[in-house]
């Protein structure tokens, strides 16, 4: 397929004149004015702007601006019969490819065209390599220098520039999926695709056709002929997550594809298709128990589970956790614009005691809701998510439950020394209550109200019988 090529000229003659001499080497889009322009930019994708300097009343620069400004941005060259060299700095500051003058030379046009897709190639390979570095290195990548983090980097390494299929087991959250990118980034198809596959979100019947494909009438519904997700990863790498919850059937179509032939048929069809493709499997189910209860083919776990990975839970290396809110902190105070750079001895003591059952998945949702939530310069206690804050709370509550039950007890042992002081006054003034009220320093009034409580409580006659 030819690269696209939009070519804006408010001359005629000039805009059909490029067209006839291009056409062969590109699919050529022409438009007289701005607007045009825009209007082929928002319908097409175009790999190269070519625009004239003036058009008509319209200054060109416009025009490279806004080409420039879009997600998928062109490669952009200038020509004009107004020619300078401040003109030509201009364009190639606001990032114009080149500067052509007029009358085209269209045979060095074209040579120019093809460089400048070429060094659009190159741009192109240097940002996916830099995905790629940010897909391995990254914030949503693995990390952590733990024991068991080294073990996972230390198995991936050994096993991805290999053709053996590898299961990678751990709770949900622990990163599997990552495990799974790196394992394709550090084989020897990093260039291929990788596509993944969640099991547990499809039907068997819709899985089967999302792995396989399925042919036009192949069941209802099926009004077109589907290519699978085997031959979309044909030369990469396919990764079925959850792959615990297949059905019995998909499971013997999923071993033939990982015998000696690795072929299948798309549903509904009886061509055999081969594909070269790297399987890698996830599950957070034990399959080894799932095969002793004859849930999970035997042959088929065997099949998988050439090379086991496991990911530990967080709770299982919290020793990563100070790496990780730095990395999510990092990440998520840049995303909101905010210069949050720590989080305060109470927020991250309860970050650390934390058990963390959502795993890594939970801290790095956590660390959002904080950086969203703050409003100093740093994150609190109080920015963390309730489960978070409520570990402090629970402690200050038990604290605070454990105080005032302390000061229950000493109000009951003061009530119980007043009861005896009360009854040892009345026994010293053979039931005098006046005087014995005067000895006490208190009212008749009161002590005939203590008095009464005291025989309510029955304290009056235990204190008695002592």
């Amino acid at each position: 397929m030819n690269p696209t090529l939009l070519i804006v000229d408010d001359e005629k003659h000039t805009r059909e004149g490029l067209r006839a001499g291009l056409e062969d080497a590109f699919d050529v889009y022409v438009a007289a004015d701005i607007a045009g322009a825009i209007s082929v930019l928002e319908r097409e994708h175009v790999d190269v702007l070519l625009t004239d300097l003036r058009i008509g009343a319209e200054d060109g620069m416009q025009l490279v601006d806004l080409a420039l400004a879009r997600t998928q941005r062109p490669v952009v060259l200038m020509m004009t019969a107004y020619g300078s060299l401040d003109t030509a700095v201009d364009a190639m500051r606001r990032g114009a490819y080149d500067f052509v003058p007029k009358p085209v030379n269209i045979d060095r046009l074209e040579l120019l065209l093809k460089r400048a897709l070429r060094s659009q190639d190159a741009e192109k390979e240097v940002v996916e390599l830099k995905k790629q570095v940010e897909k391995r290195f990254g914030l949503e990548r693995l990390v952590g220098d733990s024991a068991p983090m080294q073990e996972v980097y230390d198995t991936i390494r050994q096993v991805a520039p290999t053709r053996a299929t590898v299961l990678i087991s751990g709770e949900s959250g622990t990163g599997k999926e990552l495990a799974a990118q790196a394992l394709h980034a550090l084989s020897e198809r990093p260039k291929g695709k990788f596509v993944a596959v969640h099991c547990a979100a499809l039907s068997p019947q819709l899985l089967e056709s999302e792995l396989f494909g399925h042919e036009k009438g192949a069941f209802t519904g099926a009004s077109e002929r589907r290519i699978g997700r085997f031959e979309q990863a044909n030369g990469g790498t396919l990764f079925l997550d959850e792959i615990g919850e297949i059905d019995p059937a998909t499971q013997v179509k999923l071993l033939r594809v990982l015998g000696e032939e690795r072929s299948f048929e798309r549903v509904g069809g009886n061509t055999t298709i081969k594909v070269d493709v790297r399987l890698v499997t996830a599950t957070n189910r034990n399959l080894a128990k799932m095969v002793e209860e004859g849930k999970f083919r035997e042959d088929l776990y065997f099949r998988l589970s050439v090379v086991p990975v496991l990911m530990p839970p967080l709770r299982s290396r919290k020793e990563d956790l100070p790496v990780l809110v730095q990395a999510f902190l990092k990440a998520f105070s840049a995303e909101n614009s905010k210069p949050l750079r720590e989080l305060s001895p109470e927020a991250m003591d309860a970050i650390l005691r934390h058990d963390w059952p959502g795993n890594v998945r939970e801290l790095r949702t956590a660390i959002e809701h904080g950086v969203v939530m703050a409003s100093g310069s740093k994150i609190t206690l109080r920015d963390l998510p309730v489960a978070l804050r409520n570990i402090d709370a629970g402690n200050r509550y038990g604290q605070a439950a454990l105080s005032q039950s302390s000061v229950r007890e000493e109000r009951l042992n003061l009530e119980r020394l007043e009861d005896r002081t009360i009854a040892q006054a009345l026994a010293e003034t053979k039931g005098n209550v006046t005087q014995a009220a005067k000895r006490m320093g208190m009212s008749r009034r009161t002590l005939h109200r203590r008095l009464k409580e005291m025989r309510a409580s029955g304290a009056y006659v235990a204190i008695q019988g002592e």
